[in-house]
Order: C-alpha cells, then sequence, then structure tokens
C-alpha cells in the first residue's frame, strides 16, 4: 500500500479499476448470444463481474466516510463536501443525460422521450422508477449513481450530528433495515436491485472500516482477521451463487448483497492493513490499473453506449475482436471526457478545501 499525503491510498485506486472492469466486463456479456463453449464460459463468469457494484458501494462508503469524520470539525464542513461531490458527479452525469435525450436522437432522428419519463433521472430518482415500476425512461446503468448520490445527500448529517458511538449504531441499524427491506418488498415482488434503501448495508459496511480506521483498528495486527473473515464469507456466499441461480429467490434476494459486501469489506480491510510490500498492494498501484481507477467514472458512465456503437458499426462475429474494440473504444472516450471535460471542473475543487476550525 502507497499513500499520498499520508492520507490517499493509491492500492483503493486500483481496486477502484477493478471495479468498474468487473462491471464492463459484466455488460459486455450480459445480452451477448454466445454459442461455442468458450463464449458460454466467459458469459457464466461475467455473472460475477455484476458484484463490482457492489465493490464500488463499499468502497465508496469507506472512502467518503473516512474523508467526512477526518474534516468533521472544519470550517464550512457541509458546503466543501456537498460542492466538492458536486464538481466530480454532476458535469459529466448531466452531459451524459443531454448526449442520450437530446444529442443523439437529434443525429440519429429519433425520438426524445417525454420529459415526465426522463425526469426521475434529472432529479436522481430512477431507481425508485425502476424498483416500482414507474413510467420512465434513461440509461439504466445510472441506477448506482442514483444509490450514491443519495448517501451523499444524508449521511454527512449523520457524522456531524451523532458522536462515534451512535454513528455505529446507526450504520448497524441500516445494515438490518437494508436486509428486513429486501426481504419485504422481494415477498411482494419488488425488485431489490436498484433500490436505495435495499443497497445501504454494503456503503454502511464501507463506513464502519472508516470508523474503525479512525479508532486506530486498521493496523498490521488485524490483516490475518480480515483474510479469515474473507474466506468463512466466500464459501456460503459461493454456495449460494450456484445453488440458488433463480433470481427469484427469496433468500437469495435477502441475504447476497449482504454477504457480497462482507467480502468486499474484507478485502478492502485486509488491503489497508497489510503490508505495503505485499504482493497484492503491489499489484494494485501499477501505472495501468492506477490510470483506469482515474477515468473509473467516465468508464462507467460510457461503456455501454461504446459497447453499442462499436458492435453497431464494427460488424464482426468474432468475440474477441467485439470485446476488445469495445474496451479500447470505451477508454478512449473516457480519457477524452477526463482531460477535455472532467478535468476542468475538478480543477475548481481547489477552492473548496477543508481548513481546520
Amino acid at each position: 500500500m502507497t499513500k499520498k499525503n499520508n492520507f490517499h491510498i493509491d492500492s483503493l485506486d486500483g481496486l477502484r479499476a477493478i471495479a468498474a472492469l468487473m462491471v464492463m466486463f459484466f455488460h459486455f456479456f450480459q445480452h451477448l448470444s454466445c454459442n461455442d463453449g468458450l463464449g458460454l464460459l466467459f458469459k457464466r463468469i461475467s455473472g460475477f463481474g455484476q458484484t463490482g457494484v457492489s465493490l464500488f458501494f463499499v468502497l465508496s462508503g469507506f472512502l467518503i466516510t473516512r474523508i467526512l469524520l477526518k474534516e468533521k470539525q472544519s470550517e464550512k464542513y457541509f458546503i466543501n463536501f456537498y460542492v466538492r461531490r458536486s464538481l466530480r458527479i454532476f458535469p459529466l452525469y448531466y452531459f451524459y443525460l443531454c448526449l442520450v435525450f437530446f444529442i443523439i436522437p437529434f443525429f440519429e432522428n429519433t425520438s426524445t422521450p417525454e420529459f415526465f419519463r426522463q425526469v426521475y433521472h434529472w432529479i436522481y430518482l430512477q431507481d425508485f422508477a425502476i424498483t416500482f415500476k414507474w413510467n420512465y425512461s434513461g440509461p439504466l446503468h445510472f441506477w448506482s449513481l442514483a444509490v450514491e448520490e443519495h448517501f451523499y445527500l444524508f449521511f454527512p448529517l449523520l457524522v456531524y450530528f451523532l458522536k462515534e458511538k451512535q454513528l455505529v449504531v446507526s450504520l448497524f441499524s441500516l445494515i438490518v433495515l437494508s436486509v428486513i427491506l429486501r426481504f419485504i418488498l422481494s415477498v411482494k415482488g419488488y425488485e431489490v436491485f436498484y433500490f436505495t434503501f435495499t443497497r445501504l448495508d454494503e456503503l454502511s459496511l464501507g463506513a464502519l472500516l472508516a470508523v474503525l480506521e479512525l479508532k486506530g483498528k486498521l493496523t498490521g495486527t488485524f490483516s490475518k482477521y480480515f483474510l479469515y473473515l474473507f474466506l468463512i464469507i466466500l464459501v456460503p456466499t459461493c454456495t449460494l451463487w450456484f445453488i440458488f441461480t433463480s433470481e427469484s429467490n427469496l433468500y437469495l434476494q435477502t441475504f447476497k448483497f449482504l454477504l457480497i459486501s462482507l467480502i468486499y469489506f474484507s478485502v478492502i480491510g485486509f488491503l489497508i492493513t497489510a503490508s505495503k510490500t505485499h504482493f497484492l498492494n503491489k499489484l494494485l498501484v501499477n501505472k495501468m490499473l492506477l490510470f483506469t481507477g482515474k477515468i473509473s467514472y467516465g468508464l462507467y458512465v460510457y461503456h455501454g453506449i461504446c459497447f453499442a456503437y462499436f458492435t453497431k458499426y464494427v460488424p464482426t462475429e468474432n468475440i474477441i475482436i467485439n470485446f476488445i474494440g469495445s474496451f479500447i473504444l470505451a477508454f478512449f472516450v473516457s480519457t477524452l471526457s477526463y482531460y477535455f471535460f472532467e478535468k476542468h471542473f475538478l480543477k475548481l475543487k481547489k477552492h473548496f478545501i477543508y481548513n481546520k476550525a
């Protein structure tokens, strides 16, 4: 693990890159028709890539909470946090909505969805619309950005107004609430994958890691415990994954996100507490992964449309060519977006630096 300014953890940038690549891998094979053995094998393996979103959530819960805890006594705590998050998230988010709702339909001479169907994306309620089957239209993969935005909105309030023990109790309460809601909604026939309040356990587990760090518990002596937890949780999770293959299975829907997020909780905890010379930490700080982590937001936003346009304009039945070409296009577009668009907004964050009171 290498650190920057004794606070930034570079290896977690590499882990963020892996999360983005997992989601891209899943989405590439998700709707792909595979007839040969190799294609079917990759499609089966790609199912694990869907858990990259859980990794994003646990990682985000940890990184955001450690910032909030560290800066709790800072001047302009709220305005600095909200403005800095807005500068990172909003420009690309709303640019992409304009792209898919107005720019692409204009050039392709296709219809633009009615505003009442778009509006949920503009106000970050698309995950509600998907869950409760409201009449909506927009990029499906943006549901996770709505979940994170809801977390960014209310969690600074919890950190600021609650004492440490109260915060821990709240986090465990959110974990229990998520599990109970998944059970209730599943029984009533609703999809629990996309809803904010059924995914808060993943973000809360990441936040608990930040509390442990504040208490000085994330030291080298604890790395073995995170490894033990990883091994203990991995077995039942994989068992459930292979036995209960139906998405409608009640118990799978109720507990799978908690089990998956516990795995990633232990992975992140291990990386933080393990020696910086450990091969996993050294692997995660290689230049390619760090660069991928830097543009990971763009990769998440653009990859779907890049995949669609590559397969549309490069007609080939070769799955390897499609895979490589689609990923190269996604990296190219995301790199351009970062350096020629996103970076101009990120530079503005220097005007909202935390200052200790």
